[in-house]
Order: C-alpha cells, then sequence, then structure tokens
C-alpha cells in the first residue's frame, strides 16, 4: 500500500515519538501537519521533512486547549484538502505516589492525555466521515494496560485513552475510518526526564540493579517483557498499523502476552512485578527524602 500523497496530522511531533514518525512518513512521501509546543524543535522536524521534498504545515500548538487543537484539523484541511491520519502522540507523565498527587496534576495529566483526543478527533472526524475514509492512532502505554507504582495519573489517564480508543472503533464500525491504540512499554526519549513533579529518570536508572537483586533473592523471574526500545521502532510500527490497519500495536516482545496474562490472572501478573515495585518504591522514598 503506497502512502505518498496522503496526509498525516502528527500531535507531539517535536521530539521522541512523534518526531521519529514524521521522518518515517516524509520518506513515505505522506504531507505532514506537525504539531507541538516547542516551536524550534518543531521547526527543525519541518525542515528534515521538507528537504526530502514533503510539503509541512508547522503549528506551534497546545493540544490540551480545544480551540488550537480544532484550529490544527482545520487548517490541516484547508492546506491539504483532506485529513488521512491522524496521530494524537501528544503526552506527558508525572512522578508521585497516589498521596502526593494534587488535584492540578490530575488535572494536567487527563488534559494532555485523554481530553485532548476528543479535542482533535471531533473535528477530524468531520472530514473523515465526508471522505469515506481515514484512521486515527492514538498513542497509549503499556500504563494504559497495567498499573505501575508512583505515576497512578498517568497510568488512569492511559486507560482512559485505550478505553476511548475502544469506543471510537465501535462507533467507526464499517464506516470505511479506523481507530488504532499503540501500547509502547519503555521507550529512549526524553519523556522520563520531563515528567511533572521530578524527573523519572533517576527512579528507572537507580532501581534497576536492586530489582534484579530482589529478584535473585527471592529466585523469582521478573515481567517476562523486553526492555527499553528506540522511538525510532515504535514509529515502523506505527507506519506498519497505517499500512495494515489493526486494533491495539504492543511493541515489545511479550507485552501483549503479559497484557493478557495480567487480564486472566491479575494477581499471578502483578507477583512478577512486585520486585519492580519494591526496587522503585526504595529509591523513590531515597528521592523523596532528599527533597525535604
Amino acid at each position: 500500500m503506497t502512502l505518498k500523497g496522503k496526509t498525516a496530522v502528527i500531535t507531539g511531533a517535536s521530539s521522541g515519538i512523534g518526531a521519529e514518525l514524521a521522518d518515517q512518513l516524509a520518506a513515505e512521501g505522506v504531507r505532514l501537519a506537525l504539531a507541538a509546543r516547542r516551536k524550534d524543535a518543531l521547526d527543525e522536524v519541518a525542515r528534515r521533512a521538507e528537504a526530502r521534498g514533503v510539503n509541512v504545515l508547522a503549528m506551534t500548538c497546545d493540544v490540551t486547549r480545544r480551540p488550537s487543537a480544532e484550529l490544527l484539523v482545520h487548517e490541516t484541511v484547508l492546506k491539504f484538502g483532506r485529513i488521512d491520519i491522524l496521530v494524537n502522540n501528544a503526552g506527558r507523565g508525572h512522578l508521585g505516589s497516589v498521596e502526593e498527587t494534587t488535584d492540578e496534576v490530575i488535572e494536567h495529566m487527563f488534559a494532555v492525555n485523554t481530553y485532548a483526543l476528543w479535542y482533535t478527533t471531533r473535528p477530524a472526524l468531520a472530514y473523515m466521515r465526508k471522505q469515506g475514509s481515514g484512521h486515527i492512532i492514538n498513542v497509549a502505554s503499556m500504563a494504559g494496560k497495567l498499573g505501575f507504582p508512583y505515576n497512578s495519573a498517568y497510568v488512569a489517564a492511559k486507560h482512559a485513552c485505550v478505553g476511548f480508543t475502544h469506543a471510537l472503533r465501535l462507533e467507526l464500525a464499517e464506516t470505511g475510518i479506523h481507530a488504532s491504540v499503540v501500547c509502547p512499554g519503555g521507550v529512549r526519549t526524553d519523556w522520563a526526564a520531563n515528567t511533572e513533579g521530578g524527573a523519572m529518570l533517576p527512579l528507572f536508572s537507580q532501581s534497576g540493579p536492586l530489582i534484579k537483586a530482589i529478584a535473585a533473592e527471592r529466585g523469582q523471574a521478573l515481567p517476562p517483557i523486553e526492555g527499553v526500545v528506540d522511538a525510532g521502532r515504535v514509529a515502523r510500527e506505527i507506519v506498519e498499523c497505517v499500512r495494515n490497519p489493526v486494533a491495539e500495536v504492543y511493541i515489545q516482545k511479550g507485552s501483549r502476552e503479559f497484557v493478557v496474562l495480567s487480564a486472566q490472572e491479575r494477581e499471578k501478573a502483578e507477583r512478577y512485578q512486585i520486585p519492580v515495585v519494591l526496587g522503585e518504591r526504595e529509591v523513590y522514598l531515597k528521592m523523596k527524602d532528599k527533597k525535604k
């Protein structure tokens, strides 16, 4: 299936998965509408696409604000005449226990990871229904399928993203419009360095040796899921989903199987996670003490 000449909107396009996806779709000849809050970084991604001969619309945009998100969609159609692919990739996490998660953080997590889905999808659907075709791809996370400690609002918001996509798929059944959700595990981006409440990166990096030691001490296996992958690999899987639409996209080996296990035997799946929880808890409490 050729993608050349199609039009794609990508939110959160200035770095990470969004930037990699822009590069790969540009190589396919896809016309791009790129949106992010960081203008300089966004402009660099746009320049790379234009260097491939691709027509690009780059908009500084905060998708948590409905008028801005709607304008992005309308400007895309105004420039290109249609919208074939909408990738809701913008997202952000946070660091904090349930007790320490403020109302403000909860609002921020749902604004960018959940509310924004409606703000872009509603206007995009109006155009896609007229065309009789289109594809909406929402980038969630394994956090949309499993529980993880110390970022409960993000986990809840990504679960909402998955549920939103499932409902959307049923509404769009047999209309010629597809909806898919992408559930990556750990990805090498700046996401963990820019979480609200402080960077999560130290939590992950410092807990690694502890987790392995706890698992060895207990003679316990860790979750059978592949580790951190490059953003380019996630982007390639999204491009493949554009070519051959599916309901859910998993990136890491073993991740789909672990999600199935969790749905069928949650307590068993949680036992796999206990060394991870204990290792991260120790590091989190030390990080918390340092802030005092």
